[in-house]
Formats: structure tokens, C-alpha cells, sequence
């Protein structure tokens, strides 16, 4: 369980609520475990509504709820999703010597109940809490998922100066007060916690080999050495998380981090830098160090260069690096482990002149975990500012595809490959184009949008005309703000009447449909089904081949040799309940296939056997990049963003002209769409330089525009990319530049091409029958390939 403190902050009084508070999140299905002291004010409140709750609390320790809501019920109730989950909470409070069948039940949310709903009580007792949210696992073609409750705890006493919870027993637990250091010793395997107590407060550590030291070397982390090695300015969890020594020695890798903003460029703050600064005699880092290191025959230094968390520098384009308030709030922390012994010093920055610390130095807590405990990898994501963090997630597919490849990378809160062992992204890419493969694409997120405005609300949400979508009908469209920028794209599907499931890449979309439906007094529901439903992409001319012979469906429901492009039916998979959709992101013919994530793994074993004989073979990331370029499908963040219109991004096709109704933005974009200023395009780049997003785009000495993805195309033989340019400098046909360097020192000429660069036409992805491969081409043998060795991969 991850928790945060949210309290008042001297540096920034505005952006923080007014009063101090713990803050968790109770996941649907599941239970949380908290304690509330006497006069500590509790409030639970289920964001998405239609989630039923138990609180058990010890008896009468909690005096005037918002509403009755205490009653005589067995003490399970609806209970926990599962005996496991039941268990787990026994178990739990067998530990402080309780059952559950001590405490008082209070039923919380009743049927019906609207989003935002909340259940309100003050403690007039100390007492452990349980906070059961039960739910069952959601059957695909369903859309009962549990959803979270956010708990919210504003203590008697003021949080300040309050560390969070530890994560397991710790082995050590130790305070270094503000402006001050404190050195310790961690074994191989430890786990090490350095948590920022009130928020916006660097700490700067050092860590040395225990071994050498003891025999007067210092190998202390370097942080040249380490971002050379890993490739950027500060290891974050996954694959590229160590820090090292000069030696290249690993020292310490990164398990958990809640903020993901830390400077490894700068020295800790030292005696010098207070006297250019005019405070000469300022307590400093570097000082505190060698005070607390001199007992391990560290030799003091001038300036220390450490790692320091939570610092926020920012290196510019200028050639200068700033600083600003770090990120972290209270309670964020960055989790290492030890990977030989170590002598280890963490400081609290005394530094109070500037911005580094948020004006006000405050202290910092570490703990030391023993080598036995174990912690998932992750790195923290907040969907708003004020919300729980959440750790990078495994989807069901995981331990298949883990078994397969450690290349991981952090997509959207989620662990999805970057590419597999056994092939690579050029190999995994001439599969999909002339076999099949299948990837995990579960980080996508989704919406069940149910209840009698379910319509109204997703035809003002969506420039497209919802009211022609029929039942197992699927819509690919924009989402936009009230200024025509686009929010997300995706897929809307319709399930029934009143049913919608909105499959998209961010999950502000559900926060955007509950405040639109609140704004319009709709009666409707928008509940994320994210955890609920995982699925799997099966792409390319085989995969018809691979599906139709293993999902079984209903009489009433279309077959996969049936199935029309976006449309979707609903299966079993060796006895499994999914949905399969004939949709993708690759241009080719293509599936996605849909369980609930408990039965992942097993969907997963059975469409890889049923693909065997078919040249089936796991992709990832990098390959799909290649493959959505050359098929002209937009990329969130890449190819459009909040201040990207739909025409902009290359997807004017989800505009009707004949939409009856206004729609969110619909004023903005036609103005938008009637005097165009950007247009999106194709280029053909001469050459085999290495064209990226970003990248600026000239006419002579003007810019008239920015690459927005660019790929090698295997197929096509050259580098293609998107480009979004002034349309008066847009004409197909029309010579540009692409601007490497400074933009003018080196130049690389381009051709601007209409998109897609490979099926225009997208006759691949549509269909019928298995496609040809274009004139031209080179796309392999007659036969599936032996996927027991690599040879034969065209190149």
C-alpha cells in the first residue's frame, strides 16, 4: 500500500491543501489497513460512485458518521473478492491480536450511489481500521469492475515532522534531522529507503565499498561513470537503474521511486558556495559529511560529489543549469539495494538561501530493510497532482512475457517489452508484416461508461456521431478539450443500449467524462476497468489463421472469419471468457484480445501454440514504433498533444461535417479546420542519418515546422517520418530540410510525401482474405519460417 502526506508547505501555500492529510487509495477487490488516533477526522470517498464499501473499526471508536450507516451483519459481509483476500485480512489482524469478527462493521455507499460520494466520521478512539471494497473479477463483456475509494486522514495532531509508515519491519530506522548527516552501514541485499518526511527537501548520499574501504580505498558512487553507463542523467527502475563506482563496479540499484527528479551533476552545497553567496560560516552538506565519515577513514573533501535525491536542476539548452523546488512531497522516497556492502552517509541539505529546499530545510528518514523482504520495481505516476502514488504495474501477460526478455521499459505506468530475446525489433517487425506476432498492450486504459445518458454524454464528449454506432461496433476518434486540443485518442466501443467501454492511453480521460457528466446533470457512470481487463494484440496476415481456430464463439455472435474491421465479438479461449476486437496500431490485419488478467497467462499459452504453426512470434515496443509510423497511426506526446487539434494531428477524419450536436470543442475546431495553420505530413529523408521527434524542419533559414515520429522503414528501404509544418509550406512534393545540431550547421534533405508511406489504401488492414504483399517488397518465404533459429530474416 502506498500512501502520501498532503500538508501545508511555507514555500508554496496555494498548491498543498490548507490542512495536513494522509492520503490512500483502497483498490476495488481488495482491502486497506489504517489506523486513525482520538480526534483524527476520516473521510472515504468513492471518486468513480456504484462501489459498495465495509469499514470495520473496533467498537464505537468512531462517534457520528455523515450518515447511519453501522449495522449486525456477519462480519465478512460482501467481504473481500476472494478467501485469499479474506485470509489476508485475518492474518493481518491476528498480528495485533484481533479478528474481525471483534471490530464494528459500518456499510458504507449505498446502491445507485452518485460519483463523488462520501463517508464522513471523526475517531473518538484509537483503532485499527479495515477498509474492505469488495468486488468480483469483471468478465470481459461485462462492466461491474470494482473501482478504488480514496481514504483521507486529517490527524488531531499536526503531520509535520511525521514519517509514513515503513514499507516492512525495518533493520534500521533512522532520523537525520534537518541541516544535519548521518552515516550507517548496509549489508548486501539490504534495501535502502530515503524518504523526503515533509516534502520538497534534498537529501544528498553517499555510498562506498565497505570492503575496500576497510583497507584505505575509496570507491564511492560516481555519477560520471554512471551516466555514461546508463545513458541518462539518473537511473530510474527497469533495466538502466545502477549506480557505480569509478571502477564501474555496481554499488547500489534503484528499486522504487516516488519522484523521478534528482541531480547527479552538482556537488553537495559546501562552505565555498555559502561564502560567494555572503554566508560565510553556513552549515553545509560537505562539512556534515566529513564529520560524520571520519570514524570509516573517509578523507574529508572540499566538496562532495554525491547523488542528491530529490534535487531539481535543470540542465538548459543555454548551456546553463538551474534550480527550482524539488518535486517530492511528503513521504516520497527512493528505495535502493545494496549490491555489495557498503558504509552509506545521507544528509539533509542545509541549504535555506534559495529554492533548493523550498526555502525551509526539513528532515530526512532513512530505514534499512533486511535483504529477505521483497519489493516490486516501480516507478511512481499520479494521475492528478493531489492523488495517491502509484508504482509502475505488471500486467496478467507478465509472467509470460518476463520469461521471455528483461528489456522492460516504464510505458504509461506499466512494464511492457521493449523487445524479446530470442528476435529482436527488426525481426519481431518482418513478422507482423508477413506472419503474425503478439504483444501486451494492457497499459491502454478503460472506461466503462454505463447508465441512461451513457449516449449523451460520449456524443458531447466526441466529435464523432455516437448515435450511428451500433452494438459490437467500434469507433477510432479524438478526445478534445473546449479549445480544440486534443486530450487522448481512442476507441469507443459500444456493448449495448446504454454501454460504452472507452479505450484510451491516459487515465485524465475518466476525470474529464465525470466532470463533463456532473457539468450536465447526466445520470451516468464512468468506472476505470483498467485492472479488470488486459489485453493482448495478435497482428499480421496470419492472425485470422491463428484466432479462428481457437475462439469459440456464441451462435449469436460473429465468428473470427466473420468479424468486420472494428467490430468485436465476444468468446471463449480454451474456456476462458474474452472479447476479441478487430482493431490494432500496426497497418496490418490485425486482433486484440481481451481477459480479465487472472487469466492472462493461460491466453496467452494458448494463442502462442496456436500460432506456432503459423511463424507466431512475441514483439514489443520498439518494433510497433516502426510499424504505426509506416502506417501513419499518431502517437500521444509524439505526433499530438492539448494544443494539437484533430486536423493537426493528422486524424480530420474523426471530424464529421453532418454532426448533428455541439461536442466539447466543436466551436474551436471548426474554426480551426476552416483556417487551418499546421498540417501533418509525410517526409522521405535522403540518406541513413537519424531523424527523432523533435527535430526542426526548414524552408532556407525559416523553421516551418517539427518531426513528430520518424522510423528506419524495413520495408520501404528508408528513413520515413511525420512532420506537422505550416500548411503554406506543406505542398506534397515540396523540398525541405531537416535542421541536425544548431539547426543550420548540418542539414538533411527531405521530401514532403502524402501518409501512410506503406498501404495508403489500407487494404492490409482491412482485409478479407490473407493480403499480397505489394510489388516491389521483399517480404519473405512461401512457408511460415522455423522459429527455432533466426537465419532467414529478410534484411
Amino acid at each position: 500500500m502506498n500512501h502520501i502526506w498532503l500538508q501545508p508547505s511555507s514555500a508554496a501555500p496555494n498548491d498543498l491543501p490548507s490542512t495536513g492529510k494522509m492520503v490512500l487509495a483502497a483498490r476495488g477487490g481488495s482491502h486497506c489497513f489504517f489506523e486513525l488516533q482520538a480526534g483524527d477526522r476520516l473521510r472515504i470517498i468513492d471518486p468513480e460512485g456504484l462501489q459498495p464499501a465495509l469499514l470495520y473499526v473496533q467498537p464505537g471508536a468512531i462517534g457520528a458518521p455523515s450518515f447511519p450507516s453501522r449495522d449486525k451483519g456477519p462480519a465478512t459481509g460482501q467481504g473481500p473478492a476472494d478467501a485469499a483476500n479474506a485470509a489476508m485480512v485475518e492474518a493481518t489482524l491476528a498480528a495485533r491480536g484481533l479478528r474481525l469478527s471483534d471490530l464494528e462493521r459500518h456499510v458504507i455507499f449505498a446502491e445507485g450511489s452518485a460519483p463523488g460520494g462520501s463517508f464522513d466520521a471523526t475517531s473518538s478512539a484509537e483503532t485499527v481500521c479495515v477498509l474492505v471494497v469488495p468486488g468480483s473479477a469483471m468478465q470481459p463483456s461485462a462492466q461491474d469492475a470494482p473501482t478504488d475509494l480514496r481514504v483521507e486522514i486529517e490527524p488531531a495532531a499536526d503531520l509535520k515532522g511525521r514519517a509514513p509508515p515503513p514499507l516492512v519491519p525495518p533493520v534500521l530506522d533512522l532520523r537525520v534531522k534537518a541541516a544535519t548527516a548521518a552515516a550507517y552501514t548496509v549489508k548486501a541485499g539490504q534495501y535502502i529507503q530515503i524518504i523526503d518526511v515533509d516534502g520538497r527537501q534534498c537529501a544528498d548520499f553517499l555510498a562506498f565499498d565497505a570492503k575496500e574501504l576497510a583497507e584505505g580505498r575509496e570507491y564511492g558512487l560516481d555519477a560520471t561513470t554512471t551516466r555514461t553507463l546508463m545513458g541518462s542523467s539518473a537511473p530510474k527502475p527497469g533495466l538502466h537503474s545502477k549506480y557505480f563506482d569509478a571502477r564501474m563496479h555496481p554499488l547500489v540499484e534503484v528499486i522504487q521511486d516516488t519522484v523521478g527528479r534528482h541531480d547527479t551533476f552538482m556537488l553537495a552545497c559546501s562552505a565555498k558556495y555559502y561564502e560567494d553567496m555572503g554566508y560565510p560560516g553556513h552549515s553545509n552538506c560537505t562539512d556534515n559529511f566529513n564529520d560524520v565519515l571520519d570514524a570509516y577513514g573517509v578523507q574529508p573533501r572540499k566538496g562532495w560529489p554525491a547523488i542528491n535525491f530529490f534535487y531539481n536542476t535543470i540542465p538548459g539548452a543555454d548551456d546553463r543549469i538551474t534550480l527550482d523546488e524539488p518535486w517530492s512531497r511528503p513521504g516520497d522516497y527512493v528505495l535502493l539495494r545494496a549490491l555489495t556492502d557498503l558504509v552509506c552517509a545521507t544528509s539533509s541539505c542545509a541549504d535555506d538561501i534559495d529554492p533548493a529546499n523550498g526555502w525551509e530545510p526539513t528532515d530526512i528518514h532513512v530505514r534499512v530493510y533486511d535483504a529477505a523482504a521483497a519489493f516490486p520495481k516501480g516507478m511512481s505516476h499520479r494521475m492528478t497532482p493531489d492523488a495517491e502514488p502509484r508504482l509502475t504495474r505488471e500486467s496478467g501477460f507478465h509472467p509470460r512475457t518476463s520469461a521471455l526478455t528483461r528489456k522492460f521499459e516504464d510505458y504509461r505506468g506499466f512494464w511492457v517489452p521493449t523487445c524479446f530475446n530470442t528476435a529482436g525489433p527488426i525481426e519481431e517487425y518482418w513478422a507482423c508484416r508477413e506472419w503474425a506476432t503478439l504483444m501486451d498492450l494492457s497499459a491502454l486504459r478503460k472506461f466503462e461508461v454505463i447508465g441512461p445518458d451513457a449516449e449523451a454524454l460520449m456524443q458531447l464528449a466526441l466529435p464523432r456521431n455516437v448515435r450511428k454506432l451500433a452494438v459490437n461496433q467500434i469507433v477510432y476518434t479524438a478526445m478534445c478539450n473546449p479549445h480544440g486540443g486534443m486530450i487522448d485518442d481512442g476507441t469507443l466501443f459500444r456493448l449495448g443500449q446504454h454501454n460504452f467501454r472507452w479505450v484510451c492511453g491516459d487515465d485524465y480521460s475518466g476525470i474529464w467524462l465525470r466532470k463533463l457528466a456532473e457539468e450536465h446533470g447526466l445520470k451516468v457512470w464512468i468506472k476505470s476497468s483498467t485492472d479488470q481487463l488486459h489485453n493482448v494484440a495478435v497482428q499480421g496476415p496470419k492472425s485470422r489463421a491463428i484466432l479462428s481456430s481457437l475462439v469459440v464463439t456464441p451462435l449469436q455472435e460473429p465468428t473470427i472469419d466473420e468479424l468486420k474491421w472494428f467490430r468485436f465479438t465476444v468468446g471463449r479461449i480454451d474456456g476462458i471468457p474474452v472479447v476479441v476486437s478487430r482493431t490494432g496500431y500496426t497497418g496490418e490485419l490485425g486482433f486484440e484480445v481481451w481477459c480479465h488478467p487472472s487469466r492472462a497467462p493461460k491466453v496467452w499459452d494458448a494463442i502462442m501454440a496456436a500460432g506456432q504453426p503459423h511463424g507466431l512470434l512475441p514483439m514489443g515496443l520498439a518494433a510497433l514504433d516502426m510499424l504505426r509510423i509506416e502506417a501513419g497511426l499518431v502517437f500521444a506526446g509524439y505526433d499530438f498533444c492539448d494544443q494539437t487539434d484533430p486536423f493537426e494531428a493528422g486524424i480530420g477524419f474523426t471530424v464529421p461535417k453532418d454532426k448533428p450536436d455541439p461536442f466539447v470543442g466543436s466551436e474551436a475546431i471548426y474554426r480551426r479546420r476552416d483556417n487551418p495553420h499546421r498540417r501533418l505530413v509525410g517526409l522521405d529523408i535522403s540518406g541513413n542519418e537519424d531523424i527523432g521527434h523533435g527535430d526542426p524542419v526548414y524552408d532556407g533559414r525559416i523553421q516551418v515546422g517539427v518531426i513528430t515520429s520518424a522510423t528506419r522503414s524495413p520495408v520501404l528501404g528508408k528513413t520515413i517520418a511525420l512532420a506537422r509544418l505550416e500548411v503554406t509550406a506543406a505542398d506534397e512534393g515540396r523540398q525541405v530540410e531537416i535542421g541536425k545540431l544548431d539547426g543550420h550547421r548540418k542539414r538533411i534533405a527531405a521530401t514532403i510525401v502524402s501518409f501512410p508511406h506503406f498501404d495508403p489504401k489500407k487494404t492490409r488492414v482491412r482485409a478479407e482474405e490473407p493480403p499480397v504483399i505489394p510489388a516491389g517488397t521483399t517480404l519473405g518465404e512461401a512457408a511460415a519460417p522455423d522459429r527455432t533459429a533466426t537465419a532467414g530474416v529478410p534484411a
